[in-house]
């Protein structure tokens, strides 16, 4: 055995007892009862990771509430009781193995039993986007292979041309139908499911930001390292109450609500975002977690004081962000309003997660997303590859056990010495924190000078009138190419082209003021809160 490989062996095992070590302080790990270890043994060796966590959270905590929607309160028992149902109802319709169950659905609990069925099938489970239009929703849906469609109502005309041979079935409807799930639930046969003979896999898909979402699958996770990973930075703890705002069909918000429901913890989930009601909501249950992004928590602060006057917010321990960037100024406001709670999260679909920082990292720099988690590399490496020094801008480059497998319709992100692009520049400053200085195709050059439009939308949001902003690059015969900025105004505030172009000359080098300031009601983004700047080209 090489010195090499015994370097890494150690190093492997001692990622795994840290990992062991946390998930052991975060209470996840405790002296069970045969029965119950047997069962969630049984689950593993059968339906994998996820039906795995569902059946050890029945066993342990089979009254307590899992979930909490508009339609009331799930237990861990009835939730584990409903997913049975619905899967041998699917295989009792034809579904087999490795074939694809995509879910168009919003937060509520039929996307979640659609999810565990689906894995008690060992199936392929395509989370759609429900901001797609349309011919996307088709084309995607085709493109990935539907055999088997899940789907809310509201979406059903957008689905005329998606004909699946095991059937379309409706998640959330407003009146009882035999092609909905809780008709299957109703009528499918109790007990677990037969064993598939193949394990699930997850098919996330990209943002979409820069042209048409890719399929993303990844394999469970056989590794406490995937775990370990999170809890070395945050102090997620079972058995308690977690308000998730962010849609759970993006990587983010999937990975945290299946975290909470393998905690023990509640879910509390509504279709829509609403700022006052998630607030409302986040006091009247006493959450301990919220999960969000962070055009969301945006909207929260917006509300003013108001929204949080009477408001019993003590029990709020961590509000934790991703799926875009949070941004420094943001971070203070948010920081100012609900405490030291804020953990930023920095990865991608691809990439999983990298970094996340902690309100102590916050406090000194709100502009961060942290150090590297427990069991990731993350470099910055120039053009030709190599690695560049603290406070030079880079490409940033990530490794770790959770990544993608490569993109369904074919092809990957580029790797480097073993470490996957994530797609972003950034830099390490001198403490070891890295920063986000912008998409590594967002660079433009003007008038032979490097420019990030994230440096300048950074800028723009603390402007006193300034809500919401976005910088792209366009053409321009001059100079090659120029700055044109997009922003939305607070309410009760006005502003001038003038005054924003004054306001970013008076703080940025003179080539990074904006040529041109158009003023919008509003910035399109997505689900995920990430501005899309395909759409402001034209604009």
């Amino acid at each position: 055995m090489t010195l090499g490989l015994i370097r890494s062996v150690g190093e492997r095992a001692y990622l795994e007892a840290e990992s062991a070590r946390l998930v052991l302080e975060a209470g996840l790990a405790r002296l069970e009862s045969p029965t119950v270890l047997l069962s969630a043994a049984t689950a593993m060796l059968r339906y994998g990771t996820l039906a795995a966590g569902l059946r050890l959270s029945a066993a342990r905590y089979g009254g307590r509430t899992a979930v909490i929607d508009e339609l009331g309160e799930l237990t861990f028992a009835e939730l584990e009781d409903r997913s049975n149902r619905l899967a041998n109802a699917w295989r009792e319709r034809g579904l087999k193995p490795r074939e694809g169950v995509a879910i168009l659905a919003r937060n509520h609990r039929g996307l979640l039993e659609a999810i565990f069925a689906a894995a008690k099938c060992g199936a392929r489970i395509i989370l759609l986007n429900t901001d797609f239009a349309g011919p996307q929703i088709r084309d995607v849906a085709t493109r990935e292979g539907t055999d088997l469609l899940v789907y809310d109502d509201e979406y059903a005309h957008m689905l005329d041309e998606v004909s699946p041979k095991r059937g379309s079935y409706r998640a959330w409807i407003e009146m009882p139908r035999e092609d909905s799930l809780e008709f299957l639930i109703e009528t499918g046969t109790p007990g677990a499911p037969p064993a598939p003979g193949a394990e699930p896999k997850i098919i996330l898909l990209t943002s979409g930001t820069t042209g048409t979402p890719k399929g993303a699958p990844r394999a469970e996770p056989k590794s406490l390292l995937s775990l370990g990973g999170l809890l070395s930075k945050v102090p997620f703890r079972v058995n308690e109450m977690t308000e998730c705002c962010a849609p759970m069909f993006h990587t983010f918000g999937f990975a945290c609500a299946m975290l909470t429901l393998g905690f023990g913890s509640t879910l509390v989930i509504r279709r829509r975002f609403d700022p006052q009601a998630a607030i409302d909501s986040m006091a009247r249950h006493r959450a301990t977690t919220v999960i969000a992004v962070p055009v969301m928590l945006a909207r929260m602060i917006d509300l003013g004081g108001r929204a949080l006057a009477g408001r019993d917010l003590s029990a709020l321990r961590i509000i934790f962000v991703g799926g875009s960037q949070l941004g420094a100024q943001l971070c203070r406001e948010v920081t100012a309003v609900f405490g030291p709670v804020v953990y930023n999260l920095y990865g991608s679909t691809e990439v999983a997660y990298a970094t996340i920082a902690t309100p102590a990292d916050l406090s000194e720099e709100p502009g961060c997303v942290g150090k590297p988690v427990l069991g990731a590399r993350v470099e910055i490496l120039d053009d030709r590859g190599r690695k560049v020094p603290n406070g030079a801008t880079g490409r940033i480059f990530v490794g770790n056990n959770i990544q993608f497998e490569g993109y369904t319709g074919g092809g990957h992100k580029e790797i480097i010495h073993g470490l996957m692009s994530s797609g972003d520049v950034g830099h390490f400053d001198s403490a070891g924190r890295l920063f986000i200085d912008g998409r590594d195709d967002d660079m433009i050059v003007s008038g032979g000078e490097n420019v990030f439009p994230a440096e300048v939308e950074e800028l723009l949001y603390t402007h006193p009138s300034v809500r919401e902003a976005a910088v792209i690059g366009v053409a321009d015969e001059q100079f090659g190419a120029r700055l044109k900025a997009f922003v939305v105004v607070h309410d009760g505030h006005s502003c001038t082209e003038t005054e924003v172009k004054d306001f970013v000359k008076a703080n940025l080098a003179r080539y990074k003021v904006p040529r041109e300031v158009i003023f919008l009601a509003e910035l399109p983004r997505n689900p995920a809160g990430k501005v899309l700047k395909r759409r402001l080209q034209d604009a």
